[in-house]
């Protein structure tokens, strides 16, 4: 910037000293002074084009401040270039699939496609906004940041050979946009064009200016061959394995059932430092299973190689099995820095009983937390008092002097307590016969016009009773569920809980067919113009966005403000304002999370002895020893 203004101020002297020898046919000094000023404005004006037009040129960026890693690694510190390639695992899935085709709407796909895929950049598992250049080289842009090109390397091709272009990066956003999931499509809302400058030069435009994070965005995009595509129909739902770049590819599946991948032996870019050491097994077989026990049945007899523990009882009761006993398996519980969503039950704000705050607050009032830590969670999670939480995203404690200035333009659109308290959900004595928050709750009720008559919450208005169902698609969280049920039963409202397929889930949650579902929100730190597809107005009537029916103007404003933040104090002080706005207004029933990451595995595995800082590694850093699997007795 002081090179910038020294500029500026050269030029201006220049200016005036050539103004001064310069005699002037206007004897009137008033029309010399404009003269003056106007030919300072036009020579500033193309000073100021050509600063804006100065470009940088990098082959790792970060959203905020630099990458971790330096240019010159030889390779990730959390990945062991010598690990040795081959052998088999097999890994389990929930629920089913009948897509490979995860861009568009239509269908269920693998939620391990990505596998098969490589980006302009890639993340590390060490930070959170950091990208390295994996099919792009470099990136260049303007200090304004309203455009970047991404140079792809020479090296990069498909596994048929064929070399990746600048035209399948087009192809690839245009049919985002046009034809894109809602969820996928918000976060390249700001990306206005891609355009192909040749080959091996890559452009987008922006539709914003100084800020860092459409750049990223861009940077996170996947080709789609435009040779592969030519004839097909890339809005459909297929089962044929896509054209792609990845570390894997298919090699069977059997839909609904099983996805084999396989390594690519001749990956073209395994020998990059980011890729060293990495994607170590020859093949990787995922199962599903549309039951979690007999899913982890098939774990403890030897048919999967390695679990992610998400049930609390099944982690703390029923481990206690020979195979842990002796060293056979393996159980490890490894403390997690990963930013987590907010889980928990998301209201239908279309369902006209739920636009009143009140009955929202009230049915949130209802959720014994204490007590099903108590008899259900062992005591292994903690509650949920954000929508970004593990993270520094998320309001802590009442707002500090930069959130309340954030908010006070909207002062008076705000629920009481917003801009002086800090959001703490209701609090039990942990019995499961709290009658203070339940009395709290009926009066809440009251102020909205429901009432208790004769053990039924009903309307004052036409005396119907109210009724809640909760939808789930996943078993444990029924069980979880069921003490809060019976708690809204004993306050009058006719409560149930629906266990649908994870197919029928996502129908009913795109068609906005539900009370409340049960489930979490997945921010992708640093949030962006994601929340636009998860809160915005826009997006509250777009089938697959908003399926809430969030309307809330102060909730826009901040999620603008969100995507336009310069510095990353700015984007964490804002991001902390649009949650403490979501939590009072209560659009979800917040429930728990785990901030350790349970695993068991059979012990046929070596790993690095540093992990990465958000992920357990697996399965991208592991690899099979071959003197534990030799030894392994399942």
């Amino acid at each position: 910037m002081m090179d910038e203004q020294n500029k500026m101020n050269t030029m201006r002297q220049k200016i005036c000293s050539d103004l001064g020898e310069f005699e002037s046919p206007f004897k009137n000094p008033r029309l010399t002074g404009l003269l003056v000023a106007l030919l300072i404005a036009v020579m500033l004006t193309s000073l100021n084009k050509a600063v804006a037009e100065e470009t940088v040129k990098k082959s790792a960026i970060a959203e905020f401040g630099e990458p971790l890693y330096a240019e010159g690694m030889e390779h990730f510190p959390y990945a062991n270039p010598n690990a040795p390639k081959g052998g088999k695992v097999v890994l389990s899935d929930f629920g089913s699939f009948d897509t490979l085709n995860f861009y568009v709407q239509k269908g269920e796909w693998p939620s391990s496609i990505g596998v098969v895929y490589d980006e302009l950049m890639t993340g590390s598992g060490d930070e959170i906004d950091g990208l390295y250049g994996l099919i792009a080289e470099t990136v260049e842009y303007p200090s304004d940041k309203s455009w970047a090109v991404f140079t792809i390397r020479e090296a990069a091709v498909y596994h048929d050979g064929s070399p990746i272009v600048a035209a399948d990066f087009v192809f690839a956003l245009d049919t985002i946009k046009q034809h894109g999931r809602p969820f996928i499509k918000s976060f390249y809302e700001d990306i206005i064009s891609a355009e192909a400058l040749s080959d091996k030069q890559l452009k987008y435009n922006f539709a914003t200016t100084d800020s860092m994070k459409p750049i990223t965005t861009a940077a996170g995009m996947s080709p789609l061959p435009v040779h592969y595509w030519q004839g097909k129909d890339a809005t459909a739902s297929t089962l044929e394995p896509p054209l792609s770049s990845g570390p894997y590819r298919v090699k069977v599946l059997d839909p609904g059932r099983s996805i084999t991948y396989e390594r690519v032996e001749d990956y073209w870019a395994k020998d990059l430092p980011i890729k060293r050491g990495l994607n170590n097994f020859d093949e990787i077989r995922y199962e599903y299973y549309r039951d979690l026990t007999v899913e982890f049945e098939a774990f403890k007899a030897g048919e999967i190689d390695f679990r992610s523990e998400s049930s609390a009882k099944r982690w703390v009761t029923e481990y206690n099995i020979k195979p842990v006993e002796s060293g056979a398996m393996r159980k490890q519980e490894i403390p997690s820095k990963r930013p987590r969503g907010m889980g928990g039950y998301f209201f239908n704000l279309k369902q006209d009983k739920f636009k009143d705050v009140r009955v929202r607050q009230a049915i949130m009032t209802l959720y014994d937390f204490e007590a099903i830590q108590r008899t259900l969670l062992y005591g292994q999670y903690s509650r949920i008092s954000s929508y970004f939480p593990n993270s520094d995203y998320g309001a802590v404690g009442e707002p500090g002097d930069a959130e309340k200035a954030i908010l006070a333009p909207f002062a008076d659109q705000l629920p009481e307590g917003t801009l002086d308290k800090a959001f703490t959900p209701p609090v039990t004595d942990g019995s499961g016969r709290d009658r203070n928050n339940r009395r709290t709750a009926l009066q809440l009720f009251k102020q909205a016009g429901w009432i208790l008559k004769d053990g039924k919450l009903i309307s004052a208005d036409d005396g119907r009773q109210f009724q809640l169902e909760l939808m789930t698609a996943y078993p444990e969280s029924q069980r979880l569920a069921l003490p809060y049920v019976e708690n809204l039963k004993k306050s009058g409202i006719d409560a149930s809980i629906r266990l649908v397929d994870t197919s029928q889930w996502r129908v009913r949650i795109h068609d906005s067919d539900f009370d409340l579902w049960v489930g979490g929100l997945n921010f992708f730190p640093p949030p962006g113009t994601e929340l636009r597809s998860f809160f915005g107005s826009e997006s509250a009537d777009v089938r697959g966005g908003n399926s809430g029916g969030i309307k809330n103007p102060v909730v826009d404003a901040l999620i603008e403000q969100i995507v336009v933040a310069k510095d990353l104090e700015t984007l964490q002080n804002t991001t902390r304002a649009l949650d403490r706005v979501l939590l009072w207004n209560h659009y979800a029933v917040p429930s728990y999370f785990n901030d350790e990451s349970w695993i068991a595995y059979w012990d046929r595995f070596g790993y690095p002895e540093q992990r990465p800082i958000y992920s357990v590694g697996f399965p991208g850093t592991w690899w099979i020893d071959s003197e534990k699997d030799a030894a392994l007795n399942r």
